[in-house]
Parts: C-alpha cells; sequence; structure tokens
C-alpha cells in the first residue's frame, strides 16, 4: 500500500474536477452526486473516505456489501452497481437504498413482487448495454423503451434512472450520449454514467452521479 496517498485530497481533487466539468456545460456540480465504489476496499479504506464527508457508496455484491456496511449504515446511501441475480433480490431490496442494475423482465417481477412484501422501494436504474457486450449485463439499446414500458406497467415500478458502462477500449462519449437519448424520450432524468477514467467526460453529457473507485480509493494494496 503506498503511504502518499491521501483519500481527503483524492475526494476533494475529484470534487473540484466534476464541479469544472458541470460549470462548463452549463450545469450546477450539485446536480451531479459522487458515488465512492467501496466494494473489495478494506474497511480502513472505506472508513477514511467516510470520515471526509462522503455518504453515497457503491457496491458489487449484496452479501459482500451486508459483511462490510454491518453497522455503518446511519447516514449513508448504498447503491448496488454489480448484477444481481434473482436469488438474492430479498437481501437486495432490503439492504440497498438504490439497485442500478436491472435488466431483465424476470429480475423486474422479483423486485415487483418483493418490494410490495417488503413495503421498501428502493429507487430502481435500468442498466443499458451501450456497446452490446456479451459479457456485459444489461437491456441492449433497441430494447431499452420497450423494457422500460414493461417496468412500469407490467410490473408497476417506478424507473428512477439509467446506468451504463461503455466498453473499455472505446471512446465513452458516444455512449454517455446514447444513454442520455434512450432517457430523455422515456422522460428518465437520472443518469449513472461515467468511472475514474471518463466522469468528465460523462458530467458533459448529462451524469446525476458517477461512480468512482480507483481515483477516490487509491491503488488497489
Amino acid at each position: 500500500m503506498t503511504h502518499s496517498f491521501d483519500p481527503a485530497a483524492a475526494r476533494a481533487d475529484i470534487l473540484t474536477r466534476i464541479a469544472a466539468a458541470a460549470k462548463a456545460a452549463g450545469r450546477e456540480a450539485a446536480d451531479v452526486a459522487l458515488v465512492a465504489v467501496s466494494k473489495q476496499q478494506p474497511w480502513d479504506r472505506v472508513a477514511t473516505i467516510l470520515e471526509t464527508g462522503q455518504t453515497v457508496f457503491g457496491e458489487n455484491r449484496v452479501q459482500d456489501a451486508m459483511a462490510a456496511w454491518e453497522g455503518h449504515r446511519e447516514g449513508v446511501e448504498l447503491r448496488l452497481i454489480g448484477p444481481l441475480q434473482t436469488n438474492k433480490v430479498k437481501e437486495a431490496v432490503a439492504f440497498f437504498d438504490v439497485i442500478e442494475t436491472l435488466d431483465r423482465e424476470k429480475l423486474a417481477a422479483a423486485l415487483a413482487q418483493e418490494m410490495t412484501k417488503q413495503g421498501r422501494t428502493p429507487r430502481l436504474y435500468v442498466q443499458v448495454n451501450t456497446g452490446e457486450e456479451e459479457q456485459k449485463a444489461g437491456v441492449i439499446p433497441t430494447q431499452a423503451d420497450a423494457f422500460i414500458k414493461a417496468c412500469r406497467e407490467t410490473h408497476g415500478l417506478v424507473i428512477e434512472g439509467l446506468m451504463c458502462i461503455p466498453p473499455a477500449e472505446e471512446p465513452p462519449g458516444p455512449h454517455f450520449a446514447l444513454l442520455a437519448k434512450i432517457a430523455a424520450r422515456n422522460g428518465i432524468a437520472k443518469l449513472s454514467m461515467g468511472m475514474s477514467d471518463d466522469f468528465e467526460t460523462a458530467v458533459r453529457f448529462g451524469a446525476t452521479s458517477v461512480r468512482v473507485g480507483s481515483a477516490l480509493f487509491g491503488p488497489r494494496g
């Protein structure tokens, strides 16, 4: 582990960069939430980021997140940003404030049923596989409108936002633009897009939340 890395300074720098990108796009810095991707980080690093005043965190796996955050939930918003299996829906609905990876009918049905049962309504984002990559989760762009409609009309779900993870080897801008376009025509206001390497680009294309891990937590030990 590098001892020179300062998470508080890193967070301040990222927030400054988000604000500058927002301003350049004629937007308010406050319109963009920083999601700290704490998945697989040792708790001491997460605690350091918590102490800087960071309140929104992203986790990849239901079980890991529940173990890591037990006893630390107060005042924190937790977002599931990794794929959700239907057999983990009960725990996910009970534990997360936001689920960003809704991408298939079976999952929509399971979420609707569980949310009714628990009387708990985590905010939902549909994940769009903008690069149509076989190994990635997400609904493909040509099916996004129909899927969003089914979530709303068949399953009675409120879709707060859309989320994407562009292909690593392609410029992210066109993918962010595509996600924003799908959101606009479906009356969806929130866009979760942009990571450590491209969050400023995402802000320019309308991101309302950016998911930052390595730039915030430093290189993995």
